[in-house]
């Protein structure tokens, strides 16, 4: 399969969201909204299904446990309908800050609540009438005045990606997904991620192509590399230092299984030590340039070839960064070489 590229956008201004009718015109493969905690990331796809006509529209993710899985289902429906079969639905489970903190929801069993959510929704969907026994969720309600609906626009499909770090849920991922959302990823510790999920997804009579690997990467055209992958390394700071809490942090644990483990250690002490320049300073270079696109049109492609040799199928690229749409122009081109090669 070719390599495509798809784009992210984070903001949800006229302005922003209007340029990515100028990425599908250049032959970008799809647009990926993502949720922390500014915008939702469901409402930028309905103003982009009315705004554009072949962009396949993605929430790059939804956070488990801030919907009901029932809503995120009528969601999904709603946008599928809206935009004639574009809509593809990226879940993640996020972390206990932003849960615990932002939600109020508890962050536990999130690989279990990964999969009821996919099976609920999927019930859902197809037509059925909801009836679900789980760990984390039971529908109807036991002992309640609640019935066993069935949604009378059901009858649509969509594909569920899974963003995914740990094992467990990589697992789940080759078993239950239709795509992954990959990040803090480098090709060179692919195995780290895509033996989990291609052994799953064995197990239960799939194959590692049943399921589309998509990665985010960072993009910028220079010929300074080191001072670019430095600044980029130092990016990750805030990541590996306050993306989860002290005992709980998926990126710090997917950068130790790649080997950085000692290194993500000292980043985060020195970030919750309150030292940020130095938590910076501390990232490996490796990380920055491992995990981006950065260097001349030699650099790029080489870069490409590691994703498209590791299996990837798609690289999600950021629409808001400093060249914008002419370098989204250029590696489209350099794309078009790589999968010329195949």
């Amino acid at each position: 399969m070719a390599l495509r590229i798809g784009v992210t956008v984070g903001r949800a201004d006229r302005a922003s969201l209007d340029a990515v009718r100028d990425a599908e015109r250049l032959g970008a493969d799809s647009v990926w909204v993502p949720e922390a905690w500014m915008y939702d990331a469901l409402t930028p796809l309905g103003y982009l299904a009315a705004i554009t006509e072949r962009l396949r529209l993605a929430t790059g993710v939804v956070q488990l446990g801030a919907r009901t899985p029932a809503m995120l289902a009528m969601s999904a429906l709603a946008l599928q309908a809206m935009s004639d079969g574009r809509f593809v639905l990226g879940v993640g489970t996020s972390g206990p800050q932003v849960m615990e903190g932002w939600h109020g929801v508890r962050f536990d069993r999130p690989v279990g609540r990964t999969r009821e959510t996919i099976e609920i929704i999927r019930l859902v969907a197809s037509g059925e009438r909801l009836a679900y026994e789980g760990a984390t969720y039971t529908l109807p309600l036991p002992d309640g005045q609640g019935r066993a609906l069935r949604s009378p626009v059901a009858g649509a499909t969509f594909p569920i990606h899974v963003a995914s770090l740990g094992p467990a849920n990589l697992a789940l991922t080759g078993e239950l997904a239709d795509g992954w959302i990959g990040t803090a990823f480098l090709p060179e510790s692919a195995d780290v991620f895509l033996d989990p999920i291609r052994d799953a997804a064995v197990a239960v009579g799939r194959s590692l192509a049943d399921v589309e690997l998509s990665v985010a990467a960072g993009l910028e055209f220079t010929d300074d590399v080191e001072a670019v992958a430095r600044r980029h390394a130092a990016g990750y700071a805030f990541t590996i230092g306050a993306m989860g809490s002290a005992s709980t942090n998926f990126y710090n644990r997917a950068f130790t299984r790649q080997g950085f483990g000692d290194a993500v250690a000292e980043v985060q002490r020195l970030w919750q030590a309150g030292e940020r320049e130095a938590a910076g300073e501390a990232v490996p270079i490796e990380i920055g340039l491992g995990t981006n696109l950065i260097g001349d049109d030699a650099a790029v492609v080489e870069r490409l070839r590691r994703y498209r040799d590791a299996g990837i199928d798609l690289i999600r690229i950021g629409l808001d960064g400093a060249g914008g749409l002419d370098d989204l122009a250029r590696l489209l081109d350099l794309v078009a070489t790589v999968n010329g090669e195949e």
